[in-house]
């Protein structure tokens, strides 16, 4: 059987540095997802041929010599998937930390966010006593043997 009750608790406080090391963990850990998976997508359309048949392509329409390439084997796309992902890791990390501080500031003001929980409480009944020796012998037989 379970006893259940509501129970309100007001969320108060943020911790600045507890934030600020948890929004770094979880922006690098989202770049180097975005990275991987930039890299597994460059290497697949360059397999497929697709950077060649856009610089054909390019070439053909803007009347350019045949042999400018627009992309080169990836060096740069990947240089900049670093860039924009470390500068939005940064980026995130400082802007998470900010509204932190601007939820703690505001919280002063207005008290914090109210959030209503259901606590459960388990009542487990007692286990019935009864008259047994360790041999599984009950009553008054047990003393005869």
């Amino acid at each position: 059987m379970a006893n259940v009750r509501r129970v309100r608790r007001v969320i108060r406080k943020f911790d600045p540095w507890t934030v600020f090391k948890v929004s770094i963990l979880v922006h690098l850990v989202f770049a180097l997802a975005s990275l991987i998976g930039l890299l597994i997508l460059w290497s697949l359309l360059v397999r497929v041929g697709i950077p060649d048949a856009l610089d054909r392509f390019l070439a053909l329409i803007s009347l350019i010599d045949e042999d400018t390439v627009f992309f080169d084997n990836g060096g740069r796309f990947i240089r900049v998937a670093v860039f924009f992902s470390v500068a939005f890791g940064i980026a995130m990390t400082l802007l998470t930390t900010l509204a932190a501080v601007f939820y703690n500031l505001a919280s002063d003001v207005v008290g914090g966010v109210e959030v209503v929980m259901l606590e459960e409480t388990l009542r487990v009944p007692a286990p019935a006593a009864a008259e047994t020796d360790p041999l599984g012998k009950t009553g008054s037989s047990a003393g005869r043997a």
